[in-house]
C-alpha cells in the first residue's frame, strides 16, 4: 500500500511540475519497490471518462464466436473479431491474474493514425488483451498479434504492461492507409529501475 501510494504521490508531483495536460504514467519494477511489488500509476487527461470503471466478467465461448468491437471513444460499430474460447475477469485496466496495462498516448505523424479497414483502437486493444494474457509477455503477443490481423485505428500510443515479476513498455504505431497492421516496439524495464512517460515515446535505442 505505501509503495502504491508513494508512486501516486510522485505522479502528482510529475503534474505539478506542468504536465497536468498529460496522460502521465509512473512504472516501477518489484525490485524497485519497499515491498516487492510492480506498480503502474497513471492519471488521464481524459475528463470524458472520468470516474468510469469497466468490468468484463470471465466467460467461456463456443468454437467460432465472434466479438463485436465498437468505437472506445464514439460507440461506432467497428467490425467483429474472432472471439477465444475463454477469457478472465478485468475490472478496469488490471485481470485476475495480476496483469495490467496503462497508456499515454505520443501520436506520431498524422499520415498514421488512420488505416481503413482497421478495427482495434487503443482501449478496445488493452481491455481485449486483459481477457486474454496472463502475463506481460503474453499481453505484448496478443497485443501485436491482434492489430496484425484486424488493424490499428488509433494514432501512436506508448503502453505500461506490468505483472507480478515483469515491467514493460510497449510503443505502436499503425502502417497508415493501404496496409493493415501496426510498428512496435517492446523493452522491458530492467529490474530494480523505474520509469516513466508522458504522451512521448521512450524507447529510442533497441538491438
Amino acid at each position: 500500500y505505501n509503495t502504491v501510494m508513494r508512486a501516486i504521490a510522485c505522479v502528482w508531483a510529475l503534474a505539478a511540475l506542468g504536465l497536468s495536460f498529460a496522460c502521465t504514467n509512473f512504472l516501477m519494477t518489484p525490485h524497485a519497490s519497499a515491498d516487492g511489488s510492480s506498480v503502474i500509476a497513471v492519471t488521464d487527461d481524459s475528463a470524458a471518462r472520468y470516474g468510469k470503471i469497466e468490468f468484463f466478467p470471465a466467460a467461456e465461448y463456443p468454437a467460432g464466436s465472434k466479438l463485436p468491437i465498437y468505437d472506445w471513444t464514439t460507440g461506432e460499430y467497428n467490425g467483429d473479431i474472432a472471439q477465444v474460447n475463454s477469457t478472465y475477469n478485468v475490472v478496469a485496466y488490471h485481470n485476475e491474474k495480476q496483469l495490467i496495462i496503462g497508456e499515454s498516448t505520443y501520436g506520431g505523424l498524422k499520415s498514421l493514425a488512420t488505416q481503413t479497414g482497421a478495427v482495434l483502437d487503443y482501449g478496445n486493444l488493452i481491455h481485449i488483451t486483459l481477457q486474454r494474457a496472463a502475463n506481460a509477455r503474453e499481453a505484448i503477443a496478443v497485443m501485436t498479434d491482434l492489430v496484425a490481423e484486424y488493424g490499428y485505428a488509433s494514432s501512436g500510443e506508448s503502453f505500461s504492461i506490468a505483472d507480478p515479476h515483469e515491467v514493460w513498455v510497449l510503443e505502436l504505431i499503425g502502417k497508415g492507409e493501404g496496409e493493415l497492421g501496426a510498428v512496435w516496439v517492446a523493452q522491458r524495464v530492467p529490474e530494480g529501475h523505474i520509469t516513466a512517460h508522458a504522451n512521448q515515446a521512450r524507447i529510442t535505442t533497441f538491438p
